[in-house]
Order: C-alpha cells, then structure tokens, then sequence
C-alpha cells in the first residue's frame, strides 16, 4: 500500500520478541527492534539457505528460548533476507544477550551455525531502531498471520525531521478521513545509521496491497488539492531519499512462539521439502 514516493499508505509492524508470547490474536509493536541483515551470495538462497538458517532455529528450539524472530525473503531488489526481533526495551534487549551468552550449549550451536551460514553470504550487518508513536497510525496486527510485508525506509535530510513529523500528521489525517484500510508503525534508527526511518507493512496476501492501490483515489480525495500540495511541498523539503521493497515471511527460517503455530500451522510447519529424486541406475545396454 502506497502513498506517495513510496510509501505510507497502509504499513502494519510484523515483529516478534519475548514480549509476543500472549495467547492474543492483535499484538502492539515492540519498542525496540533489532534487524539483522544478510545480503545472499548469488545462487545461495531457496533451499540452500534454508537448511543453513534451520541449525539456527533448531538451536533455539533446544534450548527452548523465550526470545523469537521473524525471517523475511527478499521479493524485490538484492537476494537478502532480514531477521526481526523485537524487545520492550534495552533493557530487555541487554538481559538476552547476557543470557544467552551465560548458556554454554546455545552459544556454541549459534556460533557453529553462524559460521557455516557465513560462507553463503556476501554481506552481513545489524541495526537497532526504536518506536516513534508520533509516526505510527494504528499499528496493533495480528502477526501469527502475516505472511508478507513492504518494509520503507525514509532517509530524512539532516534538520528536517520536523517537517516529516508534519508530513505523516497530514497522511494520518487524509487516512483518517478517507476511512482507508491504512495501518502501520515507524521506527527511528538508534544505531547503525543517520536519520531514518523504516515503517514495515505485514500482509496476509498480496491481495491486500491491490486493496491500497484501489484506496488511493479516496486517499487523495480526502487530502484536496491543497492538501496534496503541502503534502509534495514536505516530502521535498524533509525526505533526502527513500526505499520501498517486498518481502515474504519464511517460516523456514523463523522461531516464533507456539500460540503462532497454533493459529496458522500450515503455514508455519510447512511440509519438509522433498529430497531430489534419485537417478535411475543405468541398465546393461547403457552402460556399455
């Protein structure tokens, strides 16, 4: 769902963290969200990255681990795949990383895996981002079935950050008048870059962004003419560049509460992928 260069036209948060273990269907975001960010060698990804992210998830599973993450597959731009975990504070963020290195087993299986994961990927980094509520409209979603999601990310020009907080209270306005399906929430970056922020959208189907498209007309209307003006006139004074991709959830790759499973389980046990079916042996007239 888009708004105007690109995107904030109907964003929902999909992150999950030792918060997010509650039996309820809608979850608030969290208000820290640590990203991790693998960009895939050529000809590395599908089943092969699969089977290397499964020793993570594995590990995790042994030591029955309170702390869960989302793994998302690039659908658009670099072959890369984001791993979403979210706490309810540094705090919490802090006493996992303790607590996970005090855990002999846990700490040896995730560096193992990390190891092995390493030779698939050309490039590996990590960013830290914290809720902005102020940038956020209706963010509660239920996570246990998303599927896929548009993740945004707004660099603002140094100073402006002023005029973005006007732009997105003009969009919330027009959404809010306009009776759109919108719906999302925006993080700040508090580590690992300058001035960004990245609003993630959580889709149970792609029908859903269709859905954003066909709401665009009564988007516009709601903001007037002058409205749209003034809404141009902030995105060229805030925004420096900006970034809309698509992403699939793979559960492959995720360690994500029980409740989750229990609401979606064919997407969330999905079948174990065939093995390849084995060559015929050759006969004796082949052979020869």
């Amino acid at each position: 769902m888009k708004i105007v260069s690109p995107a904030l036209l109907g964003l929902s948060l999909a992150v999950v963290g030792s918060s997010f273990a509650a039996a309820q269907q809608m979850h608030t975001p969290p208000k820290v969200l640590e990203i991790e960010r693998e960009v895939i060698k050529p000809g590395k990804s599908g089943a092969i990255h699969d089977k290397s992210e499964s020793k993570f998830v594995a590990a995790m599973a042994a030591a029955k681990w309170p702390t869960h993450y989302i793994a998302l597959n690039s659908m658009s731009g670099k072959s890369r795949a984001l791993y979403l975990v979210g706490y309810d504070s540094f705090a919490a963020m802090e006493a996992d990383n303790k607590a996970t290195e005090k855990n002999a087993a846990l700490s040896a299986a995730l560096d193992k895996a990390s190891e092995a994961d390493g030779d698939l990927l050309n490039e590996f980094d990590q960013l830290v981002f914290a809720l902005d509520p102020d940038l956020s409209y209706r963010p509660e979603t239920d996570i246990a079935h998303n599927h896929y999601m548009e993740v945004s990310s707004f660099h603002i020009k140094p100073g402006h950050m002023k005029e973005f907080h006007e732009l997105t209270a003009l969009v919330i306005d027009a959404h809010k008048k306009a009776g759109t399906s919108a719906h999302w929430a925006a993080y700040d970056i508090a580590y690992g870059g300058d001035d960004e922020v990245v609003a993630f959208s959580g889709d149970k189907t792609l029908a859903e962004i269709d859905t954003g498209y066909a709401e665009d007309k009564q988007f516009r209307d709601a903001l007037g003419a002058d409205g749209l003006k003034r809404l141009r006139e902030l995105e060229a004074a805030s925004i420096q560049e900006s970034d809309s991709e698509l992403f699939s959830v793979n559960p492959r790759q995720s360690y994500v509460p029980e409740d989750w499973v229990k609401a979606d389980p064919d997407f969330w046990k999905p079948k174990p992928m065939a093995a390849p079916a084995a060559k015929p042996a050759p006969n004796a007239k082949t052979a020869q």
